[in-house]
């Protein structure tokens, strides 16, 4: 069956008004920027404008979470390469049994006065877990016992039970350590009449000597306007790139080595929302996921290292390193198709029109063209599907999501019965079984068996690994691809630390 390019909006149909809007965007931005080799380090994140803002109450987009990981670092940071180095915290001693972190934080101060003490980190930390946060981290942060002040500059973590990659998670924007909107560092923001914001460090002891690193130029813009920029020689990098604009990207046709690509791990495919009608039946999801045409989608995406996903679980992770399979895994789309069509008729023989799902899909041409393979490949098997916006009533969500944190129960927990319908309860209480074992191999076989759980299932549709690019100038001699697609200011110009 043929793409349907009403919904696939080409991409070549939607490439000439992306090209024709950024050609546009050039000639606009041409005439003041060029690409300065001294001077600050221009970032343009995708999203809006940046601000300082609290993670328990708001998602952060790019340039939001890249202002915090400059202003407000958390206990730990990424470096360049994804490795854990201190921040807030100058060291830290893990206990023998793996259940206590001991942090000694830095003699530093607030930006705008006033000393940091343990006890205001511990505060902070806190207020991460409390019922009222909606901090994305918080269903994950549960291995949390206790967080508590030992003195004003030493403060201890104990968990439920070991985890080798916690770390990970505690250098996530979401848990930067802030009073208000101020944070540690270690770059002070100073807001400037463009609505970009100018990241500096502050000078050493020596009211003389100047900061080692240059400054940062951060703003936030559309993804259309950022490619611009950087095609004008107005931005350094544009960062915060997915699946959605990477046609913009495209179009564009920056220098191929200027284009990045973070082998992230994490969600990309679509939840059921509800177990309305026909989708209540096991059966029908498994018809709906055995349907998908992935290695179509990801040679449409184009994006290289990019593998297909069938399972909620990706491999070769530490405490599931063989994820559950779909029973239909090993059989080719050919033979797939047939036994979903008839799945489809005979759940559906009663009604007098075909299914119709409601699918709700974050904007962006990408997007549109993974939502018209889906299409397609629905229609095949006799269901119709309409796509919808993000916040709209619908049948499944797209989901795309780049991983915190290397542990498989990130990836469980987005399917608990307290995030999403359908669900299984008994994949659920494998979980809770988990997090308070202390016996690793224990542990590896309750999350394994809450994987098979969930698989069978079927409460994701899964499709590949999540898409982040970015576009990176020469200078930028530090820049380094990762598995988080983080990316601090302070790294990347090699040499100038």
């Amino acid at each position: 069956m043929a793409l349907d390019m009403r919904s696939a909006a080409g991409l070549s149909l939607a490439a000439m008004p992306i090209r024709a809007l950024l050609a546009a965007a050039v000639l606009l931005l041409a005439g003041g920027c060029t690409r300065e080799e001294r001077g600050p380090v221009r970032i343009t994140a995708i999203g809006a404008p940046p601000s300082i803002a609290n993670p328990n109450l708001a998602s952060l987009d790019p340039p939001s979470a890249l202002l915090l990981e400059a202003t407000a670092q958390g206990l730990v940071r990424f470096d360049a390469a994804g490795e854990i180095e201190p921040a807030l915290a100058q060291s830290w001693i893990v206990s023998d049994d793996g259940l206590r972190y001991t942090f000694r934080i830095r003699r530093t101060q607030w930006i705008g006065g006033g000393r940091v003490t343990a006890e205001q980190v511990v505060g902070r930390l806190r207020a991460t877990l409390t019922a009222a946060s909606r901090n994305p981290l918080k269903p994950i942060l549960g291995l949390v016992r206790e967080i508590e002040p030992m003195t004003d500059e030493v403060l201890e973590i104990t968990l439920r039970a070991p985890r080798a990659n916690f770390l990970e998670l505690l250098a996530q924007p979401e848990l930067a350590i802030l009073t208000g909107s101020r944070g540690t560092g270690p770059y002070a923001p100073a807001p400037q009449p463009d609505g970009s914001i100018l990241l500096n460090l502050p000078a050493g002891d020596d009211e003389e000597e100047e900061a080692i690193e240059p400054p940062i130029a951060l703003r936030g813009a559309r993804a259309s306007h950022a490619v611009a920029r950087f095609m004008a020689g107005g931005a350094d990098l544009v960062t915060g790139g997915t699946a959605g604009d990477l046609p913009i990207a495209r179009a564009a046709a920056p220098p191929a080595a200027a284009v990045r690509f973070d082998p992230v791990g994490g969600l990309f495919g679509v939840v059921f929302q509800g177990e309305r009608g026909v989708l209540a039946a096991p059966a029908v999801r498994r018809a709906l996921a055995m349907t998908v045409d992935r290695e179509g989608i990801v040679a449409a995406l184009g994006v290289p290292g990019l593998g297909v996903r069938a399972t909620l679980l990706p491999p070769g992770l530490e405490e599931v390193p063989g994820p559950a399979a779909p029973d239909w895994g090993g059989a080719p789309l050919a033979v797939r198709r047939p036994e979903a069509a008839r799945i489809i008729a005979a759940a559906t023989s009663a009604e007098p029109v075909p299914l119709r799902l409601r699918v709700a899909m974050p904007e962006g041409p990408g997007y549109r063209l993974v939502f018209a393979y889906l299409r397609r490949d629905w229609r095949a098997v006799g269901v119709e599907a309409e796509r919808v916006a993000p916040d709209a009533d619908a049948d499944l969500r797209f989901v795309d999501s780049v991983a915190p944190a290397t542990m498989a129960a990130w990836y469980l927990r987005s399917f608990t019965c307290e995030r999403v319908r359908p669900c299984s309860a008994e994949a659920d209480e494998a979980l809770a079984a988990a997090r308070e074992t202390q016996n690793v191999a224990e542990r590896r076989a309750l999350l394994a068996k809450a994987d098979r759980m969930m698989t069978d299932a079927v409460l994701f549709v899964p499709i590949a690994a999540p898409v982040r690019w970015s576009l990176v100038s020469p200078r930028l001699t530090g820049f380094r691809r990762n598995v988080f697609g983080r990316h601090a200011p302070g790294e990347l110009i090699a040499g100038e630390r």
